[in-house]
């Protein structure tokens, strides 16, 4: 929503047209998002043919009741996918009265929940979070990295708000000393991010694609 004169003429309407038109599978809510209020985002958010999935922050008693999702299963080439969300504290960041009523839920606590119910109970070969906390910060604040490292059953972190550029996804192990990929590529469609997994024939085991050379035979690509 920030960053041109376009949000601020028409509040969002053309961003979530553009990102329709471009078949977004799913999005997570940033602070900036809350910019026009709760009331202004509300009011251009059936322009967007895309679910919102924010897994930590409750619109119970807010515009956006039931407008967002905890969660949500793809299924691509009989590869299931589920999808889950977390966003910042926006206490400090945000001006108050312009999230009013949305209350902020532990973005750990709130991870390892749905991921368990996408990985145990709806089965789920592969589990993405959609992140806005940010990448990593050199104080206690959770961020993406630690998200990776409290967590299990994610298999990769997609994030945002730090605005950080890398090169390549990194490698971070879980709480079952598992790898988890980050991954963020900076802000501003600047640039685009892309990450190949490959899945065996029985679709449970996961193999990231780490050099040009892997053999990508009797794989399925995603």
């Amino acid at each position: 929503f920030q960053g041109t004169p376009y949000f601020n003429f028409y509040g969002g309407e053309i961003e979530f047209k553009l990102m329709s038109m471009l078949k977004y599978d799913a999005v997570t809510i940033g602070n900036h998002d809350f910019d026009n209020g709760i009331e202004g985002f509300s009011a251009v958010l059936h322009h967007a043919e895309f679910p919102f999935i924010c897994s930590n922050y409750d619109f119970s008693k807010t515009l956006l009741k039931e407008k967002t999702l905890k969660y949500k299963v793809l299924n691509i080439d009989n590869i299931k996918i589920g999808i889950l969300g977390v966003g910042i504290q926006l206490d400090g960041l945000v001006n108050e009265q312009l999230y009013d009523g949305v209350k902020f839920i532990d973005p750990i606590k709130t991870a390892n929940h749905y991921a368990n119910i996408l990985k145990n109970e709806k089965k789920c070969n592969l589990i993405i979070c959609l992140s806005h906390l940010g990448h990593e910060y050199s104080d206690d604040s959770i961020s993406d990295i630690k998200l990776a490292q409290k967590t299990k059953n994610i298999d990769l972190i997609i994030g945002g708000h730090t605005h950080t550029f890398l090169e390549k996804a990194k490698k971070v192990k879980n709480i079952e000393n598992k790898d988890v990929l980050v991954n963020q590529a900076g802000w501003g469609a600047l640039a685009l991010g892309r990450l190949d997994l490959f899945f065996d024939k029985n679709k449970n085991e996961i193999t990231k694609l780490v050099d040009n050379n892997f053999n990508k035979k009797n794989y399925a690509k995603i």
